[in-house]
């Protein structure tokens, strides 16, 4: 049976001391909140498809923006949503695992002044 998500702090960027990616992270940062949304209501209508969509886009997105820990868990969402054979069980905790990982991300985030 799948655990609860584990929250251990806020979450930087590896390029938050990086004056040049301030601005891009802000913009990152500020969509991670909806993304988050969009995740849950897509797993509540069971739009795997769509969900396997996003989950993709975030990985790519995250790792670019110097967030390898999101990058790799919406990695793992999208290889369960990928599988022939899928437990909604464990799609539903993949999935809390990324938003509780976006949350902190968040919370980690100092907007550029």
């Amino acid at each position: 049976m799948p655990t609860q998500p584990t929250d251990q702090g806020p979450l930087t960027s590896q390029f938050a001391g990086d004056a040049d990616m301030l601005e891009l992270l802000d913009m990152f940062v500020s969509e991670l909140g909806a993304r988050s949304e969009q995740m849950r209501d897509l797993l509540a209508s069971r739009r795997m498809d769509d969900l396997r969509t996003v989950a993709h886009q975030l990985k790519g997105a995250a790792g670019g923006y110097g967030y390898p820990m999101l990058s790799q868990a919406a990695g793992v969402l999208e290889s369960q949503l990928a599988a022939p054979v899928r437990d909604l069980g464990e799609v539903a905790h993949a999935v809390a695992e990324l938003q509780s990982i976006c949350d902190r991300a968040i919370r980690g985030h100092r907007p550029a002044a």
